[in-house]
């Protein structure tokens, strides 16, 4: 039987739209049909709604993808990117209507279906102002901040009463100024947001502005489910920082960290390091988290470790796994800005989705998170010196009306994958053989569906078939394209 497509006229679609249009939920699948998106690098398909019919894979069909459910892979917790201060500063100045409606969008688990976010606890390199929540010196001074209760909270509340079962990760950019020392020899004290380490006499008090933070968050109404120990504690040169080696990490968790969590909120997962691939090329960091986890105190407290991309090949994943099969991989950080064209999508789409998206789920993450999900025309607010002022967001808001919303690269390799691939899915095997440059992977999630997810990079359309032992169907994906399908077993 040959492929039956429905056109984009049938299905009431019109294409590059830049104010986000409302498109059919492709969140489930009729029992005789697979759904999904399509989207171009032209945006001549911009995440537009696809349905095909199951059918007999033709014959002249030569390439096939067959999924195999046996072979199993890592659990999927989900997708998503970070809630910053900026992020929430730019939602608050679009108009309700237009921000309603970009959340749902993006959040609804019958839409695109983002599930993980990060946020910071305290500053980063994207809040309105440098600050911990314990300026003032003395850990019964813990308290959260303007930033906190007027952008960050009610942001979260919004997309959580969106999607109820969201993952939120939390990451400190920086200690209190007040722990921090100029090194562990001299102890000098260290009054500067960017750099330092934090003083070992600190490590109970600093535990406990974790356990507040997450209390203060909790009564607030929005429970968090990870954090990471430091985001990127081998940079000393971001505008908010702190250095913290694998050292000072293991001792600091197994000190005074981990057993606060765990008599606190238990329920709360650590990830260690969470930074580059090539651990910032520092001989005596190299396999940060590996060396923790050899420290079997230390180990017990640690879900997995964290990674982010601006240094280093994501084949460091695939080391990792194999040397601590036992411990998960998240993937935390990428931005897109000026340097790599990630508003380019020409450029940026099929790279991005390879690199990011399907790179590191195919090197065994749980999750993908993206940096900032919206920022502004002016690429902002963002912090002071070490901020970075040439990044893009994931979708970025003209900071003239805010209601016109670009979508760059980050957004739609999320978009793409969160839509299909819900939280609890499992990524499995495939065998056969797609065209030479096509980067894939599938899933099965936890409801009884697959799903299927493709970059075609080439020049030109490449027509493929999948099947699952029960059905198949046959795809023609564009050029430059992303695609990515659910059906029912």
């Amino acid at each position: 039987m040959n492929l039956k497509r429905k056109t984009l006229k049938e299905l009431g679609f019109l294409c590059a739209c830049t104010v986000l249009p409302l498109y059919a939920s492709c969140s489930g699948s009729a029992g005789n049909e697979v759904t999904g998106y399509v989207t171009t690098s032209d945006r001549s398909y911009d995440l537009v709604a696809d349905t095909l019919s199951f059918s007999e894979t033709p014959a002249e069909v030569s390439a096939v993808v067959r999924l195999d459910a046996a072979t199993r892979y890592q659990s999927i917790d989900g997708f998503g990117a970070a809630i910053t201060g900026a992020t929430g500063y730019n939602l608050s100045l679009m108009p309700e209507e237009v921000r309603k409606q970009f959340l749902q969008d993006t959040f609804s688990p019958s839409k695109y279906g983002f599930s993980y976010v990060r946020v910071p606890i305290g500053c980063s390199d994207f809040s309105l102002s440098d600050y911990t929540c314990c300026d003032t010196k003395g850990i019964e001074n813990f308290a959260l901040t303007l930033e906190d209760t007027k952008y960050l909270i009610p942001t979260l509340k919004e997309i959580l009463a969106i999607n109820p079962d969201l993952k939120i990760l939390a990451s400190p950019w920086t200690c209190p100024k007040w722990m921090k020392v100029k090194d562990l020899e001299s102890k000098e004290p260290y009054d500067s947001w960017t750099g330092g380490q934090l003083n070992p006499d600190y490590y109970q008090d600093y535990a406990t502005y974790f356990v507040k933070w997450l209390d203060a968050f909790k009564q607030a109404g929005v429970e968090v489910d990870a954090i990471t120990v430091q985001n990127e504690p081998l940079n000393r040169g971001n505008s908010a920082s702190l250095f913290m080696g694998w050292e000072e990490q293991r001792d600091f968790v197994k000190t005074a960290l981990g057993p606060a969590l765990r008599k606190n909120f238990p329920e709360v997962k650590i990830y260690a390091f969470d930074h580059n691939y090539n651990y910032d090329n520092m001989p005596d960091q190299q396999d940060y988290p590996l060396k923790i986890y050899a420290d079997a105190e230390a180990k017990q407290y640690f879900a997995g470790a964290a990674y982010h991309n601006y240094g280093g090949n994501r084949e460091e994943l695939l080391d990792v796994h194999a040397q601590a099969p036992d411990m998960e991989l998240v993937f935390t950080e990428t931005s897109i800005g000026t340097w790599n064209r990630g508003n380019d999508l020409s450029l940026a789409l099929n790279r991005d989705m390879e690199e990011v998206g399907l790179g590191t789920v195919n090197n065994w993450c749980k999750a993908v998170i993206v940096w900032n999900l919206v920022l502004d025309s002016d690429r902002g607010p963002h912090g002071g010196p070490g901020a970075c002022a040439t990044c893009y967001g994931a979708v970025d808001v003209d900071n003239e009306t805010y209601t016109r919303i670009t979508r760059n690269s980050h957004y739609y390799l999320l978009a793409h994958l969160a839509s299909v691939v819900k939280p609890g899915a499992v990524r499995i095997g495939t065998s056969g053989t797609l065209p030479e440059g096509l980067a894939y992977a599938a899933f099965e999630n936890a409801d009884g569906t697959y799903a299927f997810v493709l970059s075609n990079p080439t020049e030109t359309t490449q027509r493929f078939a999948v099947e699952d032992g029960t059905h198949s169907y046959v795809a023609e994906v564009p050029a430059k394209a992303l695609a990515s399908y659910r059906w029912q077993k």
